[in-house]
């Protein structure tokens, strides 16, 4: 190890330093940023321009939580005053059967939206149109215009680029490609989401692909005209284990590394890696984790540290996923706890990103819905 990240290591955390009180205070200042009338909602990203964040997740007007198969879900983008943290505007921008210029959305759920600044004037909002054992899903996007702060009135397909070629979007065709590298378990028609978004490494922009239902992982690069996603390889072993919702990174040696959910099994989550991200080793445990829940974990480096968040099995006061827990690392080995948040509320699902030399963090929440998927809170982290 260098000299730097010994140094780095050695000071991660003052003395005595509390993981729940700073979760606590993360806590006390998160503001509500879905519109008055969402019962439901789930899965928000964002991304932060100047002096405003651009939030987008999957909601709903009827009730709390969400499937896949309720056509009634949409995508909606909230836009948030980082000075105030007052919500500006929400607008909704893709739900089923929708009619656009170019194209009309098929009858189902728009859902797992995620957001990327494709240029100095343009937001581009993603989502798959799914409607399960009816038909492939799709993944298309939408361009936010940010002079005029409008979506533009058009749609477009999304790509998926394998060995086998480019075509659009849709399950079967990771699928198809997981096959090719040994895959075995059952194909479904919807559940291919864009997880872990986006990270920058070596100038090229990569993504975690995720088939939910068909616990498919894989790691993908972004073309530059940000509607193909590549893959570069997956990791799904052992293959006994249904893995999803992974997140990825690149510890100082270039190795990649995956933390990946697990469902069914002890649910704990399994971590791979990779030298090239094309072969991958088989997934295990690490002892920094003793008694994680399927639920998606984070992967994150800010300010020369790794930021890895885990969702805890304990539960407060019989809630489900409502402890979830930050480690930090120099190394990506050695790992010290700073954020532990304990709430009924729930904390699932974070995503986590640094703008100006502040982090800020969406995540899912509710009072009373035994999901407590009922809105999305909004706030910073330090």
């Amino acid at each position: 190890m260098s000299l730097k990240l010994i140094l780095t290591a050695l000071l991660l955390l003052p003395h005595g330093w509390n993981a729940k009180q700073a979760g606590d205070k993360v806590l006390e200042g998160l503001v509500k940023v879905t519109a008055p009338q969402v019962k439901g909602a789930h899965d928000a990203e964002m991304v932060m321009v100047n002096d405003r964040a651009f939030i987008v997740a999957e909601v709903n007007d009827e009730k709390a939580s969400e499937s896949a198969g309720w056509p009634f879900i949409y995508a909606a983008m909230s836009i948030v005053n980082l000075n105030t943290l007052a919500v500006e505007k929400v607008i909704p921008f893709a739900r089923s059967a929708q009619v656009f210029e170019n194209e009309t959305l098929p009858t189902g759920a728009c859902f797992v939206p995620r957001i990327l600044q494709k240029d100095a004037q343009t937001l581009r909002c993603y989502f798959a149109s799914e409607e399960p054992k009816k038909r492939q899903a799709q993944t298309w996007f939408r361009d936010f215009d940010l002079r005029s702060m409008a979506f533009e009135n058009r749609i477009h397909r999304a790509k998926l680029k394998t060995a086998a070629g480019t075509f659009d979007m849709q399950p079967q065709h990771l699928y198809a490609d997981a096959v090719r590298n040994g895959f075995t378990r059952p194909a479904q028609d919807y559940g291919l989401y864009i997880f872990d978004s986006f990270k920058v490494f070596d100038g090229r922009t990569c993504v975690a692909l995720n088939n939910f239902p068909a616990g498919q992982n894989a790691l993908a690069v972004l073309n530059p005209q940000c509607d193909t996603f590549e893959v570069l390889g997956h990791y799904n072993e052992p293959g006994t284990l249904k893995l999803t919702e992974s997140a990825v990174n690149r510890l100082p040696d270039g190795t990649w590394m995956a933390i990946c959910r697990q469902d069914g099994g002890n649910r704990n989550y399994t971590f791979s890696t990779s030298k090239d991200g094309k072969t991958w080793t088989r997934g295990g445990h690490r002892d920094f984790i003793p008694n994680g829940t399927s639920s998606k974990p984070t992967f994150d480096k800010f300010k020369n540290l790794y930021y890895l968040g885990w969702q805890e099995a304990t539960k407060v006061n019989g809630v489900n996923r409502s402890v979830f827990n930050i480690e930090v690392s120099a190394d990506g080995i050695n790992w010290e706890r700073k954020y532990r948040f304990e709430t009924g509320k729930s904390f699932q699902y974070p995503t986590f990103r640094e703008h100006r030399g502040t982090i800020y963090l969406t995540v899912t929440q509710g009072d009373s819905d035994p999901s407590r998927k009922e809105r999305i809170m909004f706030g910073k982290l330090e």
